[in-house]
Formats: C-alpha cells, sequence, structure tokens
C-alpha cells in the first residue's frame, strides 16, 4: 500500500515523462489487432533510494540481465510463432507493447502507458465506458519477473480486471484472489519450491541448516514457508538472514562457520546469489552443500567462475528444461537484423537496448530458467482470445468486441497442451500441472540433472545419488548440531534448538522410540523392558494356580483338619458327659472344632487369578470365625483361672456367670463386633485384585491389595481377644500338670504368635507369587495350631488313656493341687478355706 500511494506521488511526472516517450524500438513493439502487454526486467535497479520521498532508481548498461533479455526475445518469437499458426487465432494478428521494467519507480510510465487511454489513466466504473470504448488497448499482459515488482505493478491491472499472466512472481500473496483477482501465473508458487527442497534436505537426513534469502517479497515468503514447512520434521532453521545491497557477507558467514552450519540453502534473485557466492569465493568459504532456488540454479556465469570447486557442492531446483522449437532459427535471424540505434535515442523509458555487442549464441546460452512460463504464458492468453473470439473452421468472429475480462474468463478455464505438458490453472491461478528438476553443477560447470519432482495430480520425488559428486568424495556430507545418539538412547534437548540435545540411556521400563527419539516413553503396566531398550516386551503374569503342587497341598491340609475336626467332633459327642470333653470345654468345643472348619474355608481362596470376590473371602471367614475360636478360648481360659484362684475371693461371681450364660454373652458380643467392624471395613476399602509390577521388572504378581487401615478395628479386636486369652491362660500355667488346659492354650498361642512373625519377614524379605502360598499356609498353622495341641491330645487320652477319664482320676488331681496349695499357704485358716473349696473345682469338670 505504502508503494502504491508513494507511485501515485509521482504520477504527474511520470505522465509527463510519457508524454515525452514516443519513440519505440522495434523490437518492443507490434501492432496487431490485439495487443499484450510485456514486462521484463532486462536491466534491475543498481542500488536503493534512500530519503524521505520517492524517487528515481538508475537501470544502467552494467546492470543488464542476459537471461531476462533471452525470455524478453521469447515473448517476441511466441507471438511471431502465434501469427503463423492456422489453427490459433486465424485471421487475427497479435501485437505487443514490451517494456524493461528494470524497477517500480524508473519504469512506471511503461505500466501507466498500457493502462493508458487517450494519453490518461483511469479506472473504469460502470457500463458506459465499455460501450464508449474507454478501454486500455491492450487485453492482457505478461510478466513481471519479480514478486515485488508484481506486487506493485499488479494492482493498477486489478482495477480495470486486465489479466495479467507472471512468468516468475512465486510470492504466496498472489495466490489471494481477493487482492489480485484478475492474477494468473505460469510459474509455480514458492511453496512448491520450498517443498521441493524441504524434500531434498529429508532425503540427505540433514538436520542443521540456514536459509539465506533476497529481502524482497520473494525471498521473505519462501523463508516463512521453509520455516512453516519443516516445524514438524527433524530439520532446524539454524540461521536465517536477509540479503540487499549493502549486505556484508563477512558477518553472514561468521556465524555459520561458528556453529559448523554445513547446508545453506539459498532463495534469491540471480544477481543476489552471484554476489553471495562470489563473496563466499573471495572470503574463503568451503566445505559447504549450497541448495540454489529455482532463480539461479541454471545460472550461466557462476559454475564457471574460478574458485567455484572450493565452496563445495551446489545443488539446485529449476524449472524442467524445455527446448522450444524454432526458437532458436528465429533469435540468429533477429540478430542478422539491426533494431538497436544508436546512445543518442536512450530514453528515460528505458525501451531502448544498448545490445548491438550481443550474438546470437550469447542469447541461446544465456540462464534458460522461465523460458517455458513464458512460452505458456503467452499461449494461454492467445488459446483465451481464441475461445472469446468463437473462433473456429479456419476464421474468427470479427462481430465480438473482446474485453479483457472475457478474456480473464476464459484464461481461468484455461486447459491445452503445449510441448507434451498440460495448461491448466487452479482457483488461484497457479498451474494445476507440472514438475521441477534437480540438478547438480558437475565439474565441467553445466547444471547436470540428476533428479525430479513430479507435482499434481500425485507427488513424486526421485533422486540419483550415484550422479552427485560430492566435495568430501567420501560420500553425502552430514550437517548436524549433536551427532545422533546411539540405540536406546533419548535426546534431551539442548538450548532452544530441537536438533541441538545430549544424550541419555533410557532406565528399565522405559523404552526409545526410533521414530521419535525424544524421551524415553514409559512402557504399559503389562509390560518390560531393559535399560536402553527400543521396545517393550510382555510381562509374564504370575499366580499360584489351583493346580500348582503346594496349593494342592495347602488344600489337601485343609481338607484333612475338616476331616479331623469333624472326627473330634464325632469323638466329644460320644463321650460328651466324660471329665476330658467336659474339661475341654463341654458345648463350647463344638463351636470351637465348628469354626476351626469354617475359617479353613480361607485357604482355597488365596489360588487361581485373584477377583473381588476371591479377595474378600481370603481373610473374612478366617478373621471372622477364628475370632469366635479365640473368644471361647479366652472364656475357656478365664473358667480355669477363675475356678481356681479367684473364685474363693469372689464366690458369688460364678453363680452370676452361670445364672447367665456369661461365657456364650461374651462369644456373642465377640461375633457380633467383628461382624460390624468387617463390613465397615470392606464397605470402606474391599479388597481388590493387584497387580505388583514393582517387584520384579519382568513380571506381574497377581495378587490382593489388602487395605489394613480399614481392616485395622477388626484387628485390633482379634489381638485384643489374643492379648486376653494369653494373659488369663498365662495365669493358669501353675495349674496341674499332667492335664492343664491353660497351657495347652498358652502354647498354641505361641505358636499362632510364631507363625504369623515368620509370615511377616517373610512378606517384608520376599515379594512373588509364592506369598499367597505362605498366607494359606498360615492361616492352615494357625488353624491347625489348636487342632493338634488342644484337642488331640484329649482325643488321645479319651481313645488310648480312658483311665484318666474317670471322676475319681480328676478328683485326685484335683486334691493333689489343693493339698500342694495349702501347705505353701502361710495361715492355718487360709488352708481351711482352700480345702473348703477344693469342691468347686471337682463340680466344674464334673
Amino acid at each position: 500500500m505504502e508503494r502504491f500511494l508513494a507511485s501515485l506521488y509521482l504520477l504527474r511526472t511520470l505522465l509527463h515523462a510519457l508524454a515525452q516517450c514516443t519513440v519505440l524500438a522495434s523490437e518492443f513493439h507490434l501492432g496487431g489487432d490485439y495487443l499484450l502487454g510485456g514486462l521484463f526486467d532486462i536491466h534491475h535497479a543498481t542500488g536503493p533510494v534512500y530519503g524521505d520521498r520517492p524517487g528515481f532508481i538508475e537501470c544502467s548498461s552494467q546492470s543488464f540481465i542476459l537471461s531476462s533479455y533471452r525470455r524478453f526475445q521469447l515473448m517476441r518469437f511466441t507471438v511471431e510463432e502465434i501469427n503463423n499458426s492456422s489453427n490459433l487465432l486465424p485471421n487475427v494478428s497479435l501485437g505487443y507493447e514490451i517494456f524493461d521494467h528494470c524497477s517500480d519507480t524508473q519504469n512506471f510510465p511503461g505500466v501507466l502507458k498500457l493502462l493508458s487511454v487517450d494519453g490518461s489513466v483511469r479506472p473504469w466504473t460502470d457500463t458506459e465506458l465499455w460501450t464508449q470504448g474507454n478501454l486500455s488497448k491492450v487485453i492482457a499482459v505478461v510478466g513481471t519477473y519479480t514478486s515485488t515488482e508484481t506486487r506493485t505493478a499488479a494492482p493498477l491491472f486489478m482495477m480495470n480486471l486486465i489479466p495479467m499472466v507472471s512468468y516468475g512472481a512465486a510470492s504466496s500473496v498472489f495466490s489471494r484472489k481477493q487482492g489480485f483477482p484478475s492474477f494468473l501465473r505460469t510459474v509455480h508458487p514458492n511453496k512448491d519450491i520450498i517443498e521441493v527442497i524441504v524434500h531434498i534436505v529429508q532425503h540427505f537426513k540433514w538436520r542443521w541448516v540456514a536459509f539465506l534469502n533476497i529481502d524482497d517479497d520473494y525471498g521473505n515468503d519462501g523463508r516463512d514457508l521453509f520455516m512453516k514447512m519443516i516445524k514438524d520434521t527433524k530439520i532446524c532453521l539454524a540461521y536465517t538472514k536477509g540479503l540487499n545491497f549493502n549486505t556484508n557477507y563477512s558477518t553472514i558467514f561468521k556465524p555459520i562457520q561458528a556453529q559448523k552450519i554445513r547446508i545453506i540453502i539459498v532463495f534469491a534473485a540471480e544477481w543476489t546469489a552471484e554476489a553471495l557466492i562470489e563473496s563466499a569465493i573471495r572470503l574463503n568459504i568451503t566445505d559447504k552443500v549450497w541448495i540454489a532456488g529455482d532463480a539461479w540454479s541454471l545460472n550461466k556465469k557462476l559454475p564457471k567462475k574460478e574458485g567455484i570447486k572450493n565452496v563445495g557442492t551446489v545443488l539446485g531446483v529449476s524449472e524442467s528444461r524445455e527446448t522450444i522449437p524454432g526458437f532458436n532459427d528465429f533469435i540468429y535471424s533477429s540478430k542478422s537484423q539491426t533494431h538497436c540505434e544508436n546512445a543518442e535515442q536512450n530514453m528515460f523509458c528505458n525501451q531502448v537496448c544498448n545490445c548491438s555487442s550481443l550474438t546470437a549464441d550469447d542469447i541461446l546460452t544465456a540462464d534458460p530458467s522461465f523460458s517455458f512460463p513464458v512460452y505458456s504464458a503467452v499461449y494461454a492468453i492467445a488459446h483465451a482470445l481464441h475461445n472469446a473470439l468463437q473462433c473456429g473452421a479456419g476464421r474468427c468472429n470479427e462481430n465480438i468486441t473482446v474485453y479483457p475480462h472475457m478474456v480473464l474468463a476464459e484464461l481461468k478455464k484455461s486447459n491445452f497442451t503445449l510441448l507434451n505438458r498440460s495448461i491448466e490453472f487452479d482457483e488461484n491461478g497457479d498451474p494445476m500441472h507440472g514438475s521441477y528438476s534437480i540438478v547438480f553443477w558437475n565439474h565441467s560447470g553445466d547444471a547436470q540433472e540428476v533428479g525430479s519432482y513430479h507435482f499434481r495430480p500425485s507427488s513424486k520425488f526421485l533422486i540419483d545419488d550415484s550422479k552427485i559428486q560430492w566435495y568430501t568424495k567420501q560420500g553425502v556430507p552430514t550437517s548436524l548440531c549433536s551427532q545422533e545418539c546411539s540405540t536406546g538412547q533419548a535426546k534431551r534437548q539442548d538450548g532452544i534448538h530441537k536438533c541441538c540435545f545430549d544424550c541419555e540411556i533410557c532406565p528399565n521400563g522405559t523404552y526409545v522410540n526410533i521414530t521419535e527419539d525424544n524421551n524415553c516413553i514409559p512402557c504399559k503396566e503389562t509390560e518390560w523392558s531393559e535399560e536402553g531398550s527400543t521396545s517393550c516386551s510382555l510381562r509374564v503374569v504370575e499366580y499360584v494356580s489351583f493346580t500348582d503342587s503346594g496349593a494342592i497341598l495347602i488344600m489337601v491340609g485343609a481338607w484333612v483338619l475338616v476331616g479331623l475336626t469333624l472326627a473330634v467332633s464325632v469323638l466329644f459327642a460320644i463321650n460328651y458327659n466324660t471329665p476330658v470333653v467336659r474339661s475341654a470345654g463341654g458345648p463350647m468345643c463344638f463351636l470351637i472344632l465348628g469354626c476351626l472348619s469354617l475359617s479353613s474355608l480361607s485357604v482355597f481362596f488365596h489360588f487361581d487369578k485373584p477377583t473381588i470376590s476371591f479377595c474378600i473371602l481370603q481373610l473374612l471367614p478366617f478373621l471372622l470365625f477364628y475370632t469366635v475360636c479365640i473368644a471361647c478360648f479366652v472364656v475357656r481360659s478365664f473358667q480355669i483361672v477363675y475356678i481356681f484362684k479367684v473364685a474363693a475371693e469372689f464366690p458369688k461371681l460364678h453363680s452370676w456367670l452361670m445364672k447367665y450364660h456369661g461365657q456364650w454373652l461374651v462369644i456373642t458380643v465377640a461375633f457380633v463386633t467383628q461382624v460390624l467392624l468387617l463390613a465397615i471395613g470392606y464397605s470402606y476399602a474391599p479388597p481388590r485384585p493387584y497387580n505388583d509390577t514393582l517387584s520384579y521388572p519382568d513380571k506381574t504378581i497377581l495378587g490382593c491389595d489388602i487395605n489394613l487401615k480399614a481392616l485395622s478395628g477388626s484387628v485390633v479386636l482379634f489381638l485384643l481377644l489374643c492379648s486376653l486369652c494369653f494373659i488369663f491362660s498365662y495365669m493358669g500355667k501353675d495349674l496341674p500338670k499332667n492335664y492343664n488346659e491353660a497351657k495347652a492354650i498358652t502354647f498354641c498361642l505361641l505358636l499362632l504368635l510364631l507363625t504369623w512373625v515368620i509370615f511377616a519377614t517373610i512378606y517384608i524379605l520376599y515379594r512373588g507369587k509364592y506369598i499367597s502360598t505362605l498366607k494359606a499356609l498360615a492361616v492352615l498353622s494357625s488353624l491347625y495350631s489348636f487342632l493338634l495341641f488342644y484337642f488331640l491330645p484329649k482325643c488321645y487320652i479319651i481313645i488310648f488313656q480312658s483311665f484318666k477319664n474317670t471322676q475319681q482320676y480328676f478328683q485326685g488331681l484335683i486334691q493333689n493341687y489343693t493339698k500342694t496349695i495349702g501347705q505353701e499357704l502361710p495361715s492355718v485358716s487360709a488352708t481351711r478355706n482352700r480345702r473348703t473349696d477344693a469342691s468347686r473345682p471337682s463340680r466344674y469338670y464334673q
């Protein structure tokens, strides 16, 4: 917008100069029924303008561009070829008005002249202008070459919807039809060129690159597109810089050398690239790979430059080169004629070319870049005009008045073949088809084709590495900020660039993805890995099944326990009224034996794959029914101690306990309390299956996660009963030793304590699948301790020592015990009291 306003500021001066510009050299003008405009930068500006207001830039003879002059001649040839065709635009001749557009401000007169109507410039606003014939004399314009020039000139043509077909403006901004409705181009936009460059960099696995671009619309757009395209790749842009007339190249190469960047992408016009490469030669910059954009990849001057081999290897992207039939003959014929005048004829409009020294070979050997885009641009306009005039059967309809917007409409529908290449535009005015060549500057100074990239309808990238002679002479050079990590190592970024990193080996339980080696990725819960792994392996799932030998033995032991308790119960039932059964607890024995059998149910739920129900039943029967057993032994041990040691001091207490069945009341309270505590605990945090992945790196141990905090109330009650039982039983340790239930209970409790201490120790030291087996064994051992050491001795007496299972035998034991106690008492009255109460134990055993 600023450029446009600045240019309008000069409008009055430019129009005045335009009135003086009347004589044109024949190469720049050709009459015809319909005129095409042409804008070619045969010269380029020699330097920038600095000041507080617009000014002119000199386009001198020293800034002559031979390749652009070649393109200029190509437009002339194409128009002549079309005029000589009998199929395209029959009986209609094309003319042209071509201007040397070397800079925006210097060559505005040429642009305005193309737009002028009777010496004035004005946009049309209604149909009246069309009907009165107040139109620009050109139906379309070919050009311009650079994006900066196009951004300045294009809005003037857009006002009247005059088609502008560019052969070189590649900036992405021209694809926006809101700002450039009548703009089309036969050159691929920057995004396609950058796409090829990115493919080249990725193909050779280069990661650390520099991007140097001309500091204008074309170069800055290319840089932005490159940064966008490499965002999700492994490529890092280590350095970027815009180049202009005043660039100090030594300050550019210093950071490139310091950062050890070996790949330099140069996205600039050929005159800028020439200055850069010449500076690299002068500054002795070596061992680089230069990737040239399509603007200078086919440069004819640089490959022949002395010292070019020292800078490294030059690769490039270029338009596919097409041989245009008849062009050579046209140049030889044209140069045999004299079009150039003497120096006095040079004018402000720069429409006289001082080219008398050029030969046909000079033109034909110039950089052929963008030749086919010029050729196809003229043909596209000609085909559009052909369709607008409804040409056919050897003639065109002379009654049709063709306006630029009609040509634009037909241009957008272009679909024809030219030199075996399809010419068609997409909705943005960009070419739909085409390909790029990948070239290598060989030692002979030629741009040798080593690959290609085909665009739509499907992308196809090909490159022959064997044709490239690298400066290393040892294969493809590398360009990395950091050396690649070894297998199994992850990258830890060092600084702002993802290409700069330190390597760290991945620990156990993690792995590094080969394609995404940035982090150590944790394995899944069901997987494991060793240190430095690139993948995870499935963990071995372990649990004790029902078929395990240890499980079978323990379950057999549980069934044996059930069988023994049943046998003992039968034996006690048969001998229910005998002193041994009565002294063992009488009816309480059957409750204890039944609870022992029910407690053994817990054993069977320690095996097989854990489930919620299995985890609950692992401890529930044991805690519940074993609590009843312990409560029975608390009552039993209390009764023994009370009868033998306390009854004399508290004679009424025994009567009260017997009257209100105090022993059963205690057992019931203990049972109900445990039921409530277990219900609360399991409601708060019920046991659940648990996968132990911490104990072993390669195994998953299936077990149950039991929340001890939730069961703390039940455990405390159980421990409290055990403590009371131990206290009461220990108090009766000095009772008759030939038959002493208190001693048996004490011994059983000690075995119970020892069993669980051993299990707790093993549980701390060992983590494996057999921990459930050991827990089941501890449960079974707890049950057997009372069965073996409390009940079986009594069964032995009943079966094998029946003489001890008599009233007389028990009376004798008690009398002996009371005599002994009486002798130990110092007081006679105390002895009398003891003997008086001697009948109480005997009645209890009865």
